[in-house]
């Protein structure tokens, strides 16, 4: 045998070799599908409560009637002011004066035509007479010079009257230098200078009316049925307690894009409100049985309210539902629920559609999470 064929013998048991080691190996474990936990929930059913029906709405507090104090003169020079922003003013108060030294100097003029117009009136008036007994005495009168004279007593009259009004417009015009409070109320704002020239109808002051304040807030066209002036309202302030307030009107129009109409509010004076402040209310519409979850069994998601409901096969299902107003804990489910559906009561954060879950009473539920350090 040559070289060649021991060669060839020597790879040959070597191959065996190695295929009796590899056959005489344990097979390696086969690898199980790792099972994923099951989370432990509790559950709930809808609950059928009676409640007071309330209708929420915002809007903004505004003065009932803004009186708006101007200038009745013009040209004039203003002397001085005896109110500021925030004041309160009765009906009649003096708010203001302007120089009326041109004003008076005009008002003596007119008083002296006045008296000049008297005189003439006078004289008329005994021309005319002796006129009159000349030419029913057959006196050598002509009846036109009869008719002259009657009517330069006419004439007399006329001027007379107009200086009557003359001195009449002076003097009102001296009154308007002295700027009156139209109605009791507080000063909102305060335009007027010392010193400043203003002319006729330029604003001096704005006046809140009685110091009445109201509410005025948007409601949905659907709510309007449920409103009628005199219904009582609360409203809520940031930082102060809630004040009572009366619905005094509602908006015969309704708006064509929001579909929302505007409701009038009367709130009492010793509101401590502001005008200007946004505020939130509520109206009491009744009382009426709704059906109800607890708050924690519902989720946002997209802006929406879902829960999850149990299913036979202890999976749960992810449901969108209709919520409503709120009363402490728990929140009404207008529509979207049966009542005799079973939903998580908690936990339902970390679930997903279709998860597999474990029903266990509220007090393990509680151990189980406190063992976790507070880990569902």
């Amino acid at each position: 045998m040559n070289k060649t064929f021991y060669t060839w013998l020597g790879g040959l048991a070597l191959a065996g070799l190695l295929l009796w080691q590899l056959s005489s190996e344990p097979p390696a474990p086969a690898v199980e599908p790792t099972k994923s936990a099951v989370l432990a929930v509790t559950s709930v059913q809808p609950e059928w409560q009676q409640w007071v029906q309330r209708l929420t709405a915002s809007g903004t507090v505004q003065a009932w009637q803004e009186a708006v104090v101007g200038a009745e003169v013009n040209a004039l020079r203003l002397a001085q002011l005896y109110v500021d922003v925030g004041d309160k003013v009765h009906k009649g108060q003096l708010l203001a004066v302007f120089a009326a030294d041109s004003i008076q100097a005009e008002l003596q003029q007119s008083r002296a035509q006045l008296a000049e117009a008297k005189a003439r009136l006078a004289d008329a008036k005994a021309d005319a007479e002796r006129a009159r007994s000349l030419f029913k005495g057959a006196v050598a009168l002509s009846k036109q010079q009869v008719q002259r004279y009657l009517n330069a007593e006419q004439l007399a009259i006329a001027q007379l009257e107009a200086a009557e009004a003359l001195v009449q417009l002076q003097q009102v015009r001296l009154a308007q230098t002295k700027v009156l409070a139209p109605d009791h109320g507080v000063i909102s704002a305060r335009t007027a200078t010392v010193g400043a020239v203003v002319t006729a109808g330029e604003q001096l002051f704005r006046l809140v009316r009685q110091n009445r304040l109201q509410w005025q807030a948007e409601v949905a066209a659907a709510d309007l049925a449920g409103l009628s002036p005199g219904q009582q309202v609360c409203v809520f302030p940031a930082g102060l307690p809630p004040v009572q307030g009366r619905l005094r009107t509602l908006s015969p129009v309704v708006d064509v894009l929001s579909r929302n109409a505007l409701i009038y509010v009367d709130l009492p004076q010793d509101s401590g409100l502001s005008a200007g402040i946004f505020v939130r209310g509520e109206f009491a519409l009744g009382t009426a049985q709704v059906l109800t979850l607890p708050q924690q069994a519902l989720l946002q998601r997209d802006g929406f309210s879902y829960v999850f409901l149990l299913n036979p096969d202890s999976t749960v299902a992810l449901h969108k539902v209709e919520a409503g107003q709120r009363q402490g804990a728990r929140v009404e489910i207008r529509a979207g629920l049966q009542p005799e559906s079973r939903v998580v009561a908690s936990g339902g954060a970390f679930l997903t559609d279709g998860d597999a879950v474990q029903l266990v009473d509220p007090a393990m539920a509680a151990d189980l999470q406190a063992s976790s350090g507070g880990q569902p």
